[in-house]
């Protein structure tokens, strides 16, 4: 699956399964970080091949980043959404089942696709996983993905567009949410407003914040604390049935 697939415009990489028995499998689309500049390659593949190992089918999107501006990378995400989707017969995948997961500025996009302006029902994802995403724009912005995705004169206006803990309302689908509490770069209060805007609007989350973690870890391979949020997030996908 490239980006020669209808309405794709990024790079839409397929790590698929076989189908256990008859039965089609969830899949997941994964949206590494990279402050809307780029793309954190230890967020992409490994990731595809971690969800693998869950028994889930999975697919790596490098969308538009800088200098493209908003809305390139969640127009890129929405068209990934639908050529999963569209391809979930040949792929052995149920559509129904398609979910999400994206770190930092990743995750800001994760949560764009879950709840935010532009994105119709029947395109959002059936679950999201964000890992120390950037989610708001209003507060404690994380200045590099907001210049990069908005450009240097944004309005507060424009901010507030943005910012997704302002876009959740009651369809926004299951959240698993983790961050790390000392977070440098990306300020955990991102995880915890988002926590409380989808425990206000009754969407179920799941959030853990661990008490120290450099941003942008990835799967956190080596670090025996951190690294139990993927064990954490397997639990929460078999909780879903997706296991």
């Amino acid at each position: 699956m490239t980006a020669t697939e209808p309405g794709l415009t990024g790079r839409l990489t397929a790590f698929p399964l076989p189908a256990r028995g008859k039965d089609p499998i969830p899949a997941v689309l994964v949206l590494p970080g990279g402050a809307y500049l780029n793309h954190a390659s230890h967020e992409s593949e490994p990731v595809a091949r971690w969800l693998n190992d869950l028994g889930l089918a999975a697919f790596v999107l490098r969308y538009r980043v800088a200098p493209h501006r908003h809305p390139a990378p969640l127009t890129d995400a929405v068209a990934a959404l639908r050529a999963i989707r569209a391809s979930a017969p040949r792929l052995g995948v149920d559509p129904a089942r398609v979910g999400v997961l994206g770190f930092s500025a990743g995750g800001h996009l994760a949560a764009s696709l879950a709840s935010g302006p532009g994105v119709e029902a029947a395109d959002r994802p059936a679950l999201a996983v964000l890992g120390y995403p950037v989610i708001s724009f209003s507060q404690l912005p994380h200045l590099g993905s907001l210049t990069a995705l908005l450009g240097e004169d944004a309005t507060t206006a424009e901010r507030r567009a943005a910012s997704r803990e302002l876009a959740v309302d009651p369809h926004t689908p299951p959240v698993f949410l983790w961050h790390t509490a000392d977070d440098e770069a990306v300020d955990v209060a991102h995880s915890l407003r988002y926590a409380e805007a989808l425990t206000a609007a009754g969407v179920p989350v799941e959030l853990h914040v661990l008490p120290h973690g450099r941003h942008g870890v990835g799967l956190a391979t080596g670090d025996p604390v951190v690294s139990r949020w993927t064990g954490w997030c397997a639990e929460w996908f078999r909780a879903h049935g997706w296991r």
